[in-house]
């Protein structure tokens, strides 16, 4: 048995952050993070936006990236929320 080495066991760091705002429909839900970058003008926030469905399997609770027919609508309303809540506040002029 293959031991991983500590880089790959480590969640992304996005993983360990709590949404900025999560927009949620049935059992989909997108949420937005915020992250840091350095630019050549300062520092500057940016957005991403994770798409994901919940579902149980047996008495767990699980999540996956992907949508059947009867999900495609409510993924694409709550993509639709989190663009205009990233567009909303990266528009805003500090």
């Amino acid at each position: 048995m293959n031991k991983k080495s500590a880089e790959q066991v480590r969640e992304p760091e996005q993983d360990r952050r709590k949404p900025e705002t999560v927009f949620r429909i049935g059992f989909v839900s997108a949420s937005v993070f915020v992250h840091e970058v350095d630019t050549d003008n300062g520092k500057r926030l940016l957005r991403s936006v994770n798409l994901q469905k919940r579902y149980r399997d047996g008495d767990d609770v699980k999540y996956t990236t992907s949508f059947g027919l009867a999900e495609l609508s409510q993924a694409i309303r709550v993509l639709q929320l989190a663009q205009q809540h990233v567009e909303s506040v990266e528009a805003k002029l500090e």
